[in-house]
């Protein structure tokens, strides 16, 4: 079976290597010339691929051809000041001439509002950033297509064991949101989860993705930089707390996935 992977970056690249581990082959796309050669040294077949409003620059035929899934991983750019659903607006026809019919839309749990409610699947998006507005206009162009299925996979905040947030967090005063649950997800599970929808041909569905741990913002960073070593940061107590804790029950359920990688 043939993958491409429109954006092989954090999760990308380490994805691809993943597929490919399982007998996948698998084109990958970057924005970087010089990376080029780092995805064809992991098997990947590269290529020199950018969106605009108004067009695709790149081999994308090539690109897509023959490919029996397309992963789209490449995140808004809001400050850019180009709009990202028509980014991928201009991807879709590319899509349908080449036939792919599975489709996997990396978006976010920044979909849903900060109302301090527990949000599931079926919440009806609600988002406070001009980002999580464009992620769930690119979901709806996307599911609407009748050409393809398309699955939506929401992560929470990413984490990896040489990313995570509490690095940037040590040792700063006055935090807002110290009452805030976390909703983070380690890489290994993002592949995990990923390689699940595959496995189980989950196609057409949408499935939030964070570890099933929400301790408060400052209990867990409070902790996690005493595990680290790191300066404890404090926290602004004052404000009232604002966000969500974002039920992923459904990839657990549907996809029979069991989250590995204790954060």
């Amino acid at each position: 079976m043939q993958v491409s992977i429109l954006g092989c970056g954090w999760l990308g690249l380490p994805l691809a290597k993943a597929l490919i581990g399982e007998g996948y082959t698998v084109k990958g796309s970057t924005t970087t010339p010089a990376k080029l050669n780092l995805l064809k040294e992991e098997g990947v077949e590269p290529f020199l691929i950018s969106l605009y409003e108004d067009r695709p620059e790149g081999d994308i035929q090539e690109f897509l051809a023959a490919s029996d899934i397309l992963i789209i991983d490449v995140p808004p750019k809001t400050k850019s000041g180009e709009s990202y659903p028509g980014k991928i607006k201009t991807l879709i026809p590319y899509i349908e001439d080449a036939g792919i019919k599975k489709v996997l839309f990396v978006s976010s749990t920044s979909v849903y509002g900060d109302d301090n409610s527990i949000v599931t699947e079926r919440t009806i998006p609600n988002p406070d950033t001009d980002s999580g507005k464009q992620l769930v206009e690119t979901e709806k162009l996307l599911q609407k297509n009748q050409n393809f299925k398309t699955t939506i996979l929401r992560f929470g905040g990413l984490i990896a064991d040489d990313r995570h947030p509490v690095y940037h967090l040590a040792g700063r005063q006055n935090i807002a949101n110290p009452d805030a649950a976390i909703n983070l997800i380690h890489q290994d599970d993002c592949i995990g989860i990923i390689k699940a929808i595959i496995d189980k041909e989950a196609w057409g569905a949408v499935f939030n993705s964070v570890a099933p741990y929400h301790p408060t913002r400052k209990e867990y960073y409070t902790a996690k930089a005493e595990e680290l070593g790191l300066e404890l940061p404090t926290f602004n107590a004052t404000d009232l707390s604002t966000g969500k804790i974002v039920n992923a029950q459904q990839a657990t359920t549907q996809l029979n996935y069991r989250f590995k990688v204790n954060i």
